[in-house]
């Protein structure tokens, strides 16, 4: 399911909200990739024991879907060459990733899952 930019909405200090999917496409112990089709972007929803996450989609090592990977404790590591990223921070915890993932603020509202980010290109970091 994409997002675009129609489900966006105003917020406070120079904020928008993307609608990433329900709350219900991610259960408890799962994630979720939703491609961001105005934003050229994808971004990871993780539902760890009901609290929710989202970064950006890809790793931050070398181009690859982190929702490939898999979740360990409160870490998700990319299936690729098994960098393990921290969900809080992005920060990484194995090698090779230097770079930490770009993790947005999640708002559940209505039973939808969004993030809210500043306006212009949704920050990654490759």
């Amino acid at each position: 399911m994409g997002a675009d930019a129609d489900a966006d909405a105003s917020t406070a200090a120079g904020l928008r909200r993307i609608d990433l999917c329900g709350l219900d496409d991610v259960p408890s112990g799962t994630m979720k990739l939703v491609e961001l089709e105005d934003e050229g972007e994808m971004v990871v929803v993780v539902n760890l024991n009901g609290r929710l996450h989202a970064t950006q989609g890809v790793c931050s090592h070398e181009y690859f879907e982190l929702d490939k990977g898999f979740l360990t404790g409160d870490s998700l590591t990319c299936a690729l060459h098994l960098s393990r990223f921290d969900l809080d921070t992005g920060e990484p915890l194995d090698p090779p990733a230097e770079l930490p993932l770009a993790v947005y603020p999640v708002i559940v509202e209505g039973g939808r899952v969004l993030i809210e980010v500043p306006w212009g290109p949704l920050d990654v970091n490759r």
